[in-house]
């Protein structure tokens, strides 16, 4: 579906992001893991050359647009051109009240969460406009669409990111540029399962109809979709992969 494809994928170190890049490089595509994670980074590309897949590592803080230049400059550098952008990466932040919410807390979320996916792409679209085409998929969150207590900093930065990918989509839809956003439920990635006990687990679970979690390689699934010329009449959507969350 990807064949001689080349994308870009941040956050690619765990979670979504390495089972987006490992799904892609399955299907033909070249791969630039970014993450500012090292070691987990490598680790992600190491697992796609057993594969016999094409990566690369860049290490990359999408809260710095120098990196996301970066990230975009090294995909030229060593494959000549940018057809995929995922902009995964992302982090929960604290959990506090709006009154009580540390300052510093709030600018590191909305830094990662929403200025990264908009420094992504300020450095990605050129690319792809010289291209002649690309997509780009953004990683929103049911969060994007509804509101949840605690976490003030975490929902306006997915907020803003379903906002910023419609105004991007209409803006570059002529340009043979199709940019998205999903919009995962809660999914079982390193970082819930760090931080949650078994009770707080089957609670989170209960929230979804399904009575379960997702799984990363079925959201990587859908991006795989949104990224192949399967979807070439999607663009500035929002699709959510909730275990029908939303549908409440």
């Amino acid at each position: 579906m990807l064949k001689n494809k080349v994308a870009l994928i941040t956050g690619a170190g765990s979670g979504i992001g390495r089972a987006t890049a490992l799904l892609f490089t399955k299907n033909g595509a070249s791969v630039v893991v970014a993450d500012i994670d090292e070691k987990a980074g490598k680790q992600t590309v190491a697992a796609i050359k057993r594969a016999k897949g094409k990566a690369i590592f860049v290490k990359t803080d999408t809260s710095l647009p120098v990196d996301c230049k970066n990230a975009v400059d090294q995909t030229i550098a060593e494959y000549k051109k940018l057809d995929i952008a995922v902009n995964n990466a992302g982090i929960g932040g604290q959990q506090a009240k709006t009154g009580n919410y540390d300052l510093a807390e709030w600018e590191k979320v909305i830094s990662i969460n929403l200025s990264g996916v908009f420094y992504g792409m300020h450095y990605q679209l050129p690319a792809m406009v010289k291209n002649k085409g690309g997509v780009v998929v953004n990683m929103a969150s049911i969060l994007g669409a509804v509101g949840t207590a605690m976490s003030p900093a975490y929902v306006s930065a997915k907020h803003g990111v379903i906002g910023l990918t419609k105004a991007s989509a209409l803006e570059y839809a002529k340009k043979n540029i199709r940019i998205n956003a999903v919009g995962p439920g809660y999914i079982q990635t390193p970082l819930v399962k760090e931080n949650l006990n078994k009770k707080q687990l089957k609670e989170l679970e209960s929230l979804h109809p399904m009575g379960r979690l997702g799984q990363p390689e079925e959201i990587a699934e859908l991006l795989l979709w949104l990224c192949s010329e399967k979807s070439s009449f999607v663009t500035g959507s929002y699709y959510n992969a909730d275990g029908g969350y939303l549908a409440q």
